[in-house]
């Protein structure tokens, strides 16, 4: 439901207007041009706040900000809105700071092998820069299109390529963020070593817009590489998996780009639809989906095909298509990256990101199974995630995803975590939907020290509030 004018604070509609002297009518947004506008992909549900934002320049948003500050509004940061933990979700007494308009590519520098960039640019339109002057940007995840530099940064994304270029934070040389006072804090520093002490900008880096808005960043680039291997394997159990992951590390080395782990409860759930043709026959307990990047063509088809080879003489491998075309890989990478099928087919879905040592992941995953069976024992559950860095994705589907329900079924997944060390958010975040729960990943040390650095650069808690320190820790 729209927000209307007659529901707003005094001070509040006195602030919109303002903010439209400022930065243009067209710009402040209100009424069901907010509520024609969702805050996630995956639940549809429509935006709430007062009004929407959209500065033009990072002085805009440093503008916008100090307004708030100075009037004590509540302000929620939109990117791309591909988020899955509700970090998007804004409330009728809140404004959405959308920087959908702060899209440029600023400078690209291949000698240096940077580029600099405002945080509304999306990921793909990074990767598309960088492939004009011959180089890559190395972070790479499904939402490519969609997903914003800004919401990679504030979220530390992941995605497919971790386990050869790491996460976000270790693209990133540089940025620029405003305070929740509007103050600027530019860290745009180009350079790899740069000791000039604190490194201001990891304060910024998953900290999902709650201490300070990401405006621009200088990334890093990485040598464009030629010549792409990737293959599709099945595999008997766990630990012929696992041996096959040290095997490529070991016979590829550097080369190897991804390996992804779907358990068989997902491979069979996506291929059974008739989205896609399944390439291997879907009784296997395990698959992996690997690919290699190097440049010498020849030599790198041959080391893969004999490292694959070798995988299947030790027994690791009991079955294999390997892509010979750019539109058999897609449909590889397809069936890894259909999440639209896995939400059709467990719908109400619940979706879950963790991580673990690799070595515990077949006993964690046989004891989340039993546990969600033994309360709902017609659940559907359907595994798949990053085996080279750690990282499942677990899909649950019971029937309900009513709040009773939904706590039950987290119990299920993040509790088991604890005896391991594991991370009940390995790449997705915090938000609102993980919050509760953060105690199991950090302890009350770190904690506390979260909510000072909170209270610190937010002192008035204006700044995507509620969510990612628990609200009990904001105040004492």
């Amino acid at each position: 439901m729209a927000v209307t004018s007659q529901q707003l604070s005094p001070s509040l509609a006195t602030l919109i207007e303002t903010l439209r002297e400022r930065l243009g009518a067209a710009q402040v947004l209100t009424g069901d041009d907010v509520a024609s506008r969702q805050v996630d992909w995956l639940s549809g549900a429509p935006c709430r706040a007062a009004a929407i934002v959209r500065p033009g320049t990072p002085e805009q948003v440093a503008e916008v900000l100090a307004l708030c500050h100075q009037a004590r509004q509540p302000i929620v940061t939109h990117g791309g809105l591909t988020g899955l933990v509700h970090g998007a979700e804004t409330a009728p007494d809140e404004l959405a700071l959308s920087l959908e308009r702060l899209a440029a590519i600023e400078e690209i520098d291949p000698v240096a092998g940077t580029i600099t960039v405002q945080a509304g640019a999306p990921l793909q339109k990074v990767q598309e820069a960088a492939r004009e002057v011959g180089m890559q940007f190395a972070l790479d995840l499904g939402a490519r299109g969609s997903c914003s530099i800004g919401g990679n940064i504030a979220t530390n994304a992941g995605g497919n390529r971790v386990i050869r270029y790491g996460m976000m934070r270790q693209q990133v040389l540089g940025l620029e963020a405003v305070l929740a006072d509007g103050q600027v804090i530019s860290a745009m520093s180009p350079m790899l070593k740069n000791n000039a002490g604190y490194d201001l900008k990891q304060l910024f880096i998953g900290s999902e817009g709650t201490l300070g808005v990401v405006t621009r960043a200088v990334l890093k680039l990485q040598p464009a590489l030629g010549d792409t291997r990737t293959a599709l394997v099945a595999c008997p159990d766990f630990t012929s998996m696992t041996s096959l992951l040290t095997h490529l590390r070991d016979s590829l080395g550097g080369s190897l780009a991804a390996f992804e782990a779907m358990w068989q409860n997902h491979f069979a759930l996506i291929t059974e639809q008739e989205r896609h043709q399944p390439p291997l026959d879907t009784d296997a307990p395990y698959y992996a989906l690997v690919e290699s990047l190097a440049n010498d063509e020849d030599h790198h088809r041959q080391q893969f095909e004999a490292a694959l080879e070798a995988s299947v003489e030790q027994g690791w491998v009991v079955d294999a298509v390997i892509a010979q075309s750019e539109s058999q890989r897609d449909k590889l990478w397809a069936i890894r990256d259909d999440i639209e099928g896995l939400v059709e087919a467990l719908s109400p879905i619940m979706a879950f990101d963790v991580s673990l040592p690799i070595g515990e992941m077949q006993d964690y995953v046989a004891e989340v199974q039993a546990r969600l069976e033994a309360r709902w024992p017609q659940v559907r559950l359907a595994v798949f995630g990053h085996l080279g860095d750690g990282n499942l994705h677990l899909s649950v589907g019971v029937g309900s995803d009513d709040p009773d329900t939904r706590h039950e079924v987290e119990a299920c997944l993040y509790e088991p975590l604890a005896r391991v060390m594991g991370s009940i958010s390995a790449e997705h975040g915090i938000g609102l939907e993980k919050r509760d729960w953060l105690s199991i990943s950090r302890s009350p040390e770190e904690l506390a020290l979260m909510a000072t650095l909170k209270r610190t650069l937010d002192p008035h808690g204006l700044l995507n509030r509620h969510k990612v320190v628990p609200w009990s820790a904001l105040q004492t």
